[in-house]
């Protein structure tokens, strides 16, 4: 039976080593080996085995960096920000507002009021849904979208073409699942007045070709918003040279907690666009029966901010960059490249999306498949008996599913943290599952 909490080591080792894994600590001097130590949780067993954490599409786990960022600032500087002249609120919204400098820096932002915090991906999209799709759009206008959209940035949009009268359009699939280029031209026209895709298919693990995809729409006289959440975590970006409109990101996929995210928008648009909610820290003046609103960013930062979760997403932005997010993607690339080999030996598995480069370039590390004759929770279900964390299910892309004609697919989803031995064991232990529901079939036969 599952274990109501988990045992941790009290000794973490820098490299957990599965026994049946032919690879040797020696041989890993990694990105991973250097790393894994500033990760606790990973240093734990889950069921009885090492914990094989495939499931960073979903959320990362936290560095020690970030973890004392949060003990940090509510042991020392716990106050609230902008408002007091005391020690303590000039200290807290110091830490604050410097985080909106480093994620800034991290995005290549020209401005710091290009950042708005929000409380995730989601907040955003809808932030800019509200403030400009509903005050923007007319009947008839036209919004591109694509199938493989996350639910986050697609439900928005919905709405705003309820209430506008504004057409939703989607861009369709190659043959190798990714984003059809060639149909995406044919769709954009002078009617077209938003573009809203995702860098990353959080469940196909394409990279949509965002520079075409902006520079088409920017022909055309149209806005476009980038969903950055499968991004933000595992490449370098340049926002002003990638050109879109807007571009979100959520920081517990890129090793800040949850319960914080970011917008950056271009400068004139931000300050064009009305306030999103009204409240506290978004206004200038207030009088019974009118009120003026604060400059950007701070006109979309109504009430009391996520004051903590901002620093420690300042802090993970430091951690990644100290890293160095090409570093990152180089290694991700490699691992990438190990995995579909390792999922390419598996006679039983259906892979979904396009297949990376012989270097692992090309597309995200991560793997979305299903198993004949196997449902994806039972799978799921069964691997984490012997440690291993996957994800089940729609993955938010529950659209994207019926096309592809499944009701659910497994995701097993890579991070910098990962290591070629952690591959093997979830492979080893996938094909061992196979071979349990292979036994159980025949026993019903």
């Amino acid at each position: 039976a599952p274990q109501c909490a988990p045992t941790l080591s009290p000794s973490p080792p820098i490299h957990l080593l599965p026994p049946h894994s032919p690879i040797t600590v020696a041989q890993e001097l990694t990105l991973a080996a250097k790393v894994r130590a500033d990760f606790p949780i990973l240093h734990q067993e889950v069921n009885g085995h090492p914990l094989v954490y495939l499931d960073n599409a979903a959320t990362s786990q936290k560095p020690r960096a970030v973890l004392e960022a949060l003990q940090n600032y509510y042991q020392l500087d716990n106050a609230n920000v902008h408002r007091g002249v005391h020690n303590l609120s000039a200290r807290a919204t110091e830490s604050y507002e410097g985080a909106r400098d480093k994620v800034a820096a991290f995005v290549k932002a020209t401005s710091r009021d290009e950042i708005v915090f929000t409380r995730n991906a989601s907040e955003a999209i809808n932030l800019v849904a509200y403030a400009w799709g509903m005050t923007t759009l007319q009947p008839g206008d036209e919004i591109i979208l694509s199938v493989m959209e996350h639910h986050s940035n697609l439900v928005p949009w919905q709405f705003v073409a309820q209430r506008t009268g504004a057409v939703l359009k989607f861009v369709g699939l190659t043959a190798d699942r990714s984003f059809d280029l060639d149909q995406y031209r044919d769709l954009v026209n002078d009617k077209t007045r938003l573009v809203a895709v995702n860098h990353v298919s959080n469940t196909l693990g394409c990279i949509n070709p965002v520079d075409a995809i902006i520079e088409i729409a920017h022909r055309h006289g149209a806005r476009v918003l980038i969903d950055g959440c499968q991004s933000a975590p595992h490449m370098a970006l340049d926002l002003p040279a990638m050109g879109c409109d807007w571009f979100v990101a959520s920081g517990h996929k890129m090793c800040a907690p949850t319960g914080i995210g970011f917008l950056y928008g271009k400068l004139d648009l931000l300050e064009a666009m009305p306030p999103f909610m009204g409240g506290g820290e978004m206004i200038a003046d207030v009088f019974l029966d009118h009120s003026t609103y604060a400059e950007l960013p701070h006109k979309f930062e109504a009430g009391t901010p996520a004051i903590a979760e901002a620093i420690a997403l300042g802090a993970a932005v430091d951690y990644l960059s100290a890293i160095g997010m090409e570093n990152i993607a180089a290694y991700e690339h490699e691992l990438t490249a190990y995995l579909y080999q390792q999922m390419q030996t598996i006679p039983e598995v259906t892979l979904y999306g396009p297949l990376p480069e012989a270097d692992g370039s090309g597309r995200a590390a991560l793997v979305t498949f299903t198993v004949e004759g196997v449902h994806a929770q039972d799978l799921s279900t069964l691997l984490d008996q012997s440690g291993i964390a996957i994800r089940s299910g729609h993955h938010c892309t529950q659209p994207l599913h019926r096309i592809l004609g499944v009701d659910s697919t497994a995701r097993a989803s890579l991070y910098f943290y990962n290591t070629k031995a952690e591959i093997d064991s979830f492979v080893a232990a996938l094909k061992d599952t196979i071979e349990f529901f292979k036994g159980v079939f025949d026993d019903e036969d």
